[in-house]
């Protein structure tokens, strides 16, 4: 096999994110490819191996200076280095938006947080995710926890509301813990499904701060409601949230879908593995696709591990997961 030998000038920036004492395991991330050997050399880098893989260093060198140029630099840690160099080592796969490529440029800055954190998509099925959002009426995330597909959906509807696209915001979730039956809780309505919906008030808080959360709430411009409080009810210029949409049955699923009105949007998120359903079976989310697959204005968005964006250990726990369903479902049929 025929071997090149090539040299990278990089910038600063790049060099100390390399190299840098403290700083990083990029070079040991481009050493992991297939006959490969690199080696820092001042601010150059210095690759031999067979020409493609010389052509996907290449390639992530120029995304990564990019990234930092335009992305702030500040914000680009060794898990956002890790993934960028993922997408062009193992690819990012196909949903039913399309195949999806790396992308060299920065991902698009949704918002900035109240303590002015920028917020932004960190992989590519991430950024699908938020342009399937923004280009459709309705957006269904399926995917593990841990990559993003209700924060992300809820920076949109912020987004979507600081922009004077919709007037309100609209975030449920089936209460499938407490069985619909809030009752003999103490407390009103939101006292009672408080630690259920603690992760929307979470993020909500991290995008508003807590006291303009708190007034969005009192003035209803932001209404966080359990799915069964959602019958009969019609949401014009709305963008509506429905999370954790594994525990909704095909029953809660159609009434929850027709409460869109005029100038709404609506967002899906679920984890087919976290259904606690009395059966599985029962959950709309397995059927979700079959049901809306050929609607023009519905999109679906498959995420995978490969999205998660939290300590590296969960993502190869959610990967050994799907390793041992993946397994238990194929032996199934010969045990029956």
């Amino acid at each position: 096999m025929t071997t090149n030998e090539q040299t990278f000038a990089l910038s600063e920036e790049v060099a100390r994110r390399l190299f840098g004492i403290g700083q990083g395991r990029g070079l040991e991330l481009i050493r992991q490819l297939p006959q490969v050997t690199a080696r820092a050399r001042g601010n150059c880098l210095v690759v031999k191996g067979p020409p493609d893989q010389l052509t996907v260093v290449g390639r992530f060198l120029e995304a990564l200076a990019r990234r930092l140029e335009g992305g702030g630099g500040g914000e680009f840690d060794q898990a956002d280095l890790q993934r960028l160099f993922q997408e062009f080592t193992e690819g990012t796969g196909a949903g039913s938006t399309g195949e999806r490529l790396p992308r060299e440029a920065p991902y698009d800055e949704l918002l900035v947080t109240h303590s002015g954190r920028s917020v932004r998509p960190k992989t590519a099925a991430q950024q699908a995710y938020v342009e399937a959002m923004r280009r459709h009426l309705v957006t269904v995330a399926i995917g593990p926890a841990g990559t993003g597909k209700t924060y992300l959906a809820i920076a949109m509807a912020v987004r979507a509301l600081r922009d004077k696209q919709v007037s309100r915001v609209i975030l449920s979730r089936p209460t499938i813990e407490a069985g619909e039956k809030l009752g003999y809780l103490p407390g009103d309505l939101l006292e009672k499904v408080d630690p259920h919906f603690r992760p929307l008030y979470d993020a909500l808080q991290e995008f508003l701060g807590v006291s303009r959360f708190q007034q969005y709430l009192r003035q209803g411009i932001i209404e966080i409601t359990p799915l069964g409080f959602m019958r009969g009810r019609t949401f014009n210029e709305a963008f509506i949230v429905l999370d954790e949409a594994q525990n909704t049955t095909v029953k809660q699923m159609r009434m929850f879908l027709t409460r869109m009105g005029f100038g709404s949007r609506v967002v899906v998120t679920g984890d087919r593995t976290q259904i606690d359903l009395p059966s599985s079976r029962d959950s709309a989310l397995l059927t979700l696709r079959k049901v809306l697959g050929e609607i023009a204005d519905v999109a679906f968005v498959d995420l995978s591990a490969r999205d998660v964006i939290r300590h590296e250990l969960v993502k190869k726990i959610i990967q050994a997961y799907e390793s041992f369903f993946h397994e238990s479902e194929r032996e199934e049929p010969a045990l029956s």
